[in-house]
């Protein structure tokens, strides 16, 4: 385990050195890389950024946000021209029909939601049923983009408050809370839907 931790340590350390002198175009760069079909060490890369020149934390963000959206239309075309097959390769039937049901509800919250959560996460399978399901493509990019933004807001300002270290604990309570942590995400979700709900009816 240490030899993985430190070989992933240089390895970041490398991608890092080759990212920061593009400056904001270097988060954009792997952001985009990253919400492609190459998984890249997006969080420890924006988090070295935001440690280094905590004054542009929104910039980073925004860039790391803007990034991932335009990363993620790979994926889209992949799925949209043959998602559901694969999906259904990989996916037990029972978990296939109740993403496609979460979508067929609400697919923006479907898609927002997941792009909120850190790795080891498995966002990209998300995104593939999102185009296998033919989300609307603007609806699509505005979803991935807010649940980035709001993930990298999050980091952002962790990093700035305990330093870049806190990539890997937010890692370590993903990867062992993740059960706990999607059902803390669907229920903030349906109470937010539900609110909207009252709050559309007629008085």
């Amino acid at each position: 385990m240490h030899t993985i931790s430190h070989a992933l340590a240089r390895y970041t350390h490398f991608i890092w050195g080759l990212l920061q002198p593009l400056g904001s175009w270097g988060v954009f760069a792997i952001a985009a890389i990253d919400g492609s079909l190459l998984g890249m060490p997006l969080d420890p890369v924006v988090a070295g950024y935001v440690y280094q020149s905590p004054h542009k934390f929104l910039l980073y963000v925004i860039m790391a946000s803007v990034g991932s959206a335009a990363g993620s239309i790979v994926l889209y075309v992949i799925g949209y021209k043959g998602g559901e097959v694969l999906l259904q390769k990989r996916m037990p039937p029972q978990k296939f029909e109740s993403m496609r049901r979460s979508f067929d509800r609400h697919e923006f919250w479907a898609l927002m939601f997941p792009a909120m959560l850190p790795p080891p996460f498995p966002f990209k399978l998300f995104v593939l049923a999102a185009a296998a399901f033919e989300m609307n493509f603007a609806h699509f990019e505005l979803a991935i983009f807010a649940g980035r933004f709001v993930r990298f807001l999050i980091l952002s300002l962790l990093t700035i408050k305990f330093g870049p270290q806190v990539v890997g604990i937010m890692s370590h309570l993903v990867n062992q809370h993740l059960a706990a942590l999607l059902i803390a995400v669907a229920a903030a979700g349906g109470g937010y839907l539900l609110l909207r709900r009252r709050r559309a009816r007629p008085a």
